[in-house]
């Protein structure tokens, strides 16, 4: 039996770990609604989200008009309306459901330099209170893979290459019918951005993710697994199916 700390969940099923993270996610939400005006958050866009997103969306305690909205990375390339783009995953899962105070989306078209100041400038304006994220089969959190993954990045927006596990994942996931149909590049909050956050809920399902998974918990943290530094942050809960911890067998992560 594997003994897991407090900080780690792992249910039967996705819909119960998505449940579990949509309550936790919402009993932090209400518990920053009393006592603050603005509550900031960053959303991932994913099949990963989707099930704790559509729990956030029929939350009637959530005080929605104090919530602003940014999301965590999006691909450069795509049509202005493409049904891939992440910000159209979350308009169509949460934002538009919801009355937010604001939403802050990446606008990958143009001058990429103009936008990543803009972003940056909205993001530093005021601390991140909440980060809803997941893990890549490839270990990346946000579209931070292996190969650019910095733990100091000095950036808080950057442009990224993505490499071939990652796009490979976008095919795994049903977003796109081949790898040819997947950017190559994309628009990403860096691994500090990330990190800056005061509380961090991640989801993360299924056997493909079995082996980021492994690497995360029991692994070095080092950016071959970018996700193993979520270990280090304080205040990050991890929420799990049966599936997602397949590889894990005894392990103890008492020291994790």
């Amino acid at each position: 039996m594997i003994d897991f700390p407090p900080h780690i969940h792992v249910y039967e099923t996705k819909k119960l770990a998505w449940e579990a993270a949509g309550r936790d996610v919402e009993k932090c939400i209400i518990q920053l609604q009393e006592r603050q005006e603005e509550i900031r958050m960053i959303f991932a866009a994913a099949p990963s989200q989707t099930g704790m997103l559509e729990y956030l969306a029929n939350s009637i305690s959530i005080r929605w008009e104090k919530v602003i909205a940014f999301h965590m990375d999006e691909y450069i390339g795509l049509e202005e309306n493409a049904a891939q783009l992440f910000s159209k995953y979350l308009e169509e899962k949460l934002f538009s459901k919801v009355p937010l105070k604001a939403i802050h989306y990446i606008q990958p078209k143009g001058d990429l330099s103009s936008e990543i100041d803009r972003y940056t400038a909205l993001l530093e304006s005021e601390p991140i209170d909440i980060v809803c994220l997941g893990i890549g089969e490839n270990g990346h959190i946000a579209f931070n893979d292996p190969p650019v993954a910095d733990f100091q990045d000095p950036l808080t927006v950057k442009v990224v290459s993505l490499d071939e596990a990652c796009r490979i994942q976008q095919v795994n996931d049903g977003c796109f019918e081949s790898i040819d149909q997947v950017p190559m590049e994309a628009l990403t909050l860096t691994i500090p951005a990330l990190m800056s956050g005061k509380n961090l809920f991640c989801v993360v399902l299924g056997e493909k993710k079995s082996e980021a998974v492994k690497n995360t918990l029991t692994g070095p943290i080092e950016t071959a697994c970018p996700a193993s530094i979520l270990t280090t942050h304080p205040h990050c809960e991890f929420y799990f199916d049966l599936a997602a911890i397949s590889k894990l067998a005894d392990s103890n992560l008492s020291d994790r």
